[in-house]
C-alpha cells in the first residue's frame, strides 16, 4: 500500500463550504478546469489521502477543516452536461478531459486557521498556498506543512 498524501482544497465558501460538506458528509469534488489540477485529480490523489479545506475569496481566507478522499479520480459528469456551466463540449466519455474525486467530512476546526496566520508560521514558508501567483484550486501539502496546520487547528 502506498503512502497516503495530503492535499489542499479551494472552495468559495458560497459555492461550497465546510458547513455544506459536514451537512453532505460527502460529495463530489466536481468542476475544475485547470490541467494541472486536473492531472493531480486522475493520477495523484487517491482514496485515503487526506485534505485541508480552504475557503477562498473570503475575508479572511482560511483553512477551515478537514476531508478524506473516498474514491480515486474518475471523468467528472459535468463535462458532459449540456447546459451544464462546466460543460465542454470537447470531452466525450470515450475520451473525458476533467476528472474529479469524491471526499468525506472528516472536521471543521473550532476556529478557521486565517492566511495572515499561515504566513506567520517558519514550517509552511514553502507550502504551495503561500507562494506569489498560486491559484491552483488543488494543491499538494508536505507531511511537515500538515502536522504545523494539525498543531494550530488543536
Amino acid at each position: 500500500m502506498s503512502e497516503k498524501r495530503h492535499w489542499l482544497f479551494k472552495t468559495e465558501p458560497g459555492a461550497y463550504s465546510i458547513d455544506d460538506l459536514k451537512r453532505d458528509n460527502k460529495t463530489t469534488w466536481d468542476g475544475v478546469r485547470n490541467y494541472q489540477a486536473r492531472n493531480m485529480l486522475r493520477d495523484d490523489i487517491s482514496e485515503g489521502d487526506r485534505v485541508l479545506f480552504y475557503h477562498s475569496n473570503t475575508d479572511p481566507p482560511a483553512i477551515v477543516g478537514t476531508a478524506t478522499v473516498i474514491r480515486n479520480g474518475y471523468p467528472d459528469h459535468t463535462q458532459f452536461e449540456q447546459g451544464h456551466p462546466k460543460f465542454d463540449p470537447k470531452a466525450s466519455p470515450d475520451s473525458p478531459r476533467w476528472y474529479m474525486v469524491d471526499i468525506q467530512f472528516e472536521q471543521a476546526f473550532t476556529e478557521p486557521i486565517p492566511l495572515d496566520r499561515l504566513r506567520d508560521i517558519p514550517a509552511l514558508k514553502e507550502m504551495e498556498l503561500l507562494r506569489k501567483g498560486s491559484r491552483l484550486s488543488v494543491q499538494p501539502v508536505s507531511k511537515k506543512e500538515w502536522d504545523a496546520v494539525m498543531r494550530i487547528a488543536r
